[in-house]
Order: C-alpha cells, then sequence, then structure tokens
C-alpha cells in the first residue's frame, strides 16, 4: 500500500523540522564540507551532528564520502536548494506582509493620538 502524496510531503517537512538540519542544508548550498567545519559553523555537540547527518543521510538529502580520515557532505541534488531558496522566498512575503500591517497599525496609532 502507498503513502498519500499528502502523509509523504508531511514527512519531507518533519525530516526539515530540525534547525540544526536546516543550518547544515544552508552551508552545503555553497559546496561539499567535512564535518570539522560544519561543527566550527554549527554551535552543537559533534554527537548531535552525527544523529543530524545520518537523519539526512538516510532521507538521500545528503550525500558522505571519505576523504582518507575525513568524512564530506555535500548536498544530494540542487533540489534541496531550490527548496530551501522558496522558503526565504515564502519567509520574506511573510515578512513583508507584517511591516505592512506594522506600518498601518502606527498610522492608525498616530491618527488616533492627533484626533485626541
Amino acid at each position: 500500500m502507498s503513502v498519500p502524496l499528502y502523509q509523504a510531503k508531511a514527512e519531507l517537512f518533519r525530516l526539515l523540522g530540525h534547525p540544526v538540519r536546516i543550518r547544515v542544508l544552508e552551508l552545503l548550498q555553497d559546496g561539499p564540507m567535512p564535518v570539522r567545519e560544519l561543527l566550527a559553523a554549527i554551535e552543537v555537540e559533534p554527537t548531535g551532528l552525527s544523529q543530524h547527518l545520518a537523519v539526512l543521510r538516510r532521507s538521500g538529502m545528503v550525500s558522505a564520502r571519505r576523504d582518507g580520515a575525513t568524512v564530506v557532505y555535500a548536498l544530494a541534488g540542487g533540489r534541496v536548494a531550490d527548496l530551501l531558496r522558496a522558503a526565504r522566498v515564502l519567509l520574506t512575503e511573510k515578512i513583508s506582509g507584517q511591516n505592512e500591517l506594522l506600518s498601518e497599525l502606527r498610522a492608525a496609532d498616530e491618527a488616533d493620538r492627533e484626533a485626541s
């Protein structure tokens, strides 16, 4: 029995629902990075990072390769970067809408003060 599309999408978003995983994916947009560089860029314990990288690897979002004693991670495909860009656009639109509402509220407050 196959999983409904909406359920598969929900699982994808649950997978992405941790700030460390999002940060790892953002960092990897610039190219492959060894674990030590990821650790330096993300303030998290090595075991925690390892667990998040394992989740991302199992999901197929990132790939890993050994370079001697170093493990280097990379985005598994360009679609992950597309998803992160789409999220940025959505957040920008949301914040813009909030700023417009804030401006309207301030203008209304100022008009009320002037009327008093």
